[in-house]
């Protein structure tokens, strides 16, 4: 099944609830999102559908490990360059934003290589500063 940018938008943010709070339930995902509980039942209907993700007995969200795959995918991107943007003097509200758009547009590929480049750049500024 092919996940477009909102669905890894959804895996993203139960991540990072889980993170938060240990259990994640519809109800935190829609306030967390903004979203209506509606259009949070037909998400996860989709993801779990497309094997992402589960529930449990008790109703709470479970990332299968395909979705946490994914999740920690888009959340490792969306750090990356929400730090980038914030060091580069955007305001964190403004980097986060962007951050969540880029975090999708970006193949593997070139983020691989971005983040390599900067590591790279940062140890030799680092080294030269000694």
């Amino acid at each position: 099944m092919l996940l477009y940018a909102s669905g890894e938008d959804y895996l993203e943010a139960i991540l990072v609830l889980k993170k938060q709070t240990g259990a994640v339930r519809s109800v935190d995902l829609a306030r967390y999102m903004g979203y209506s509980k509606p259009s949070i039942s037909h998400a996860v209907a989709m993801l779990k559908k497309g094997g992402f993700l589960d529930t449990d007995e008790d109703g709470c969200l479970l990332l299968t490990d395909s979705g946490q795959e994914i999740a920690e995918k888009i959340y490792e991107r969306h750090c990356f360059y929400k730090n980038q943007l914030v060091t580069a003097g955007i305001d964190p509200q403004i980097a986060d934003k962007e951050a969540c758009q880029m975090e999708h547009i970006i193949s593997d590929e070139t983020f691989q290589k971005i983040k390599k480049h900067l590591c790279q750049r940062n140890k030799e500024d680092s080294h030269h500063q000694a």
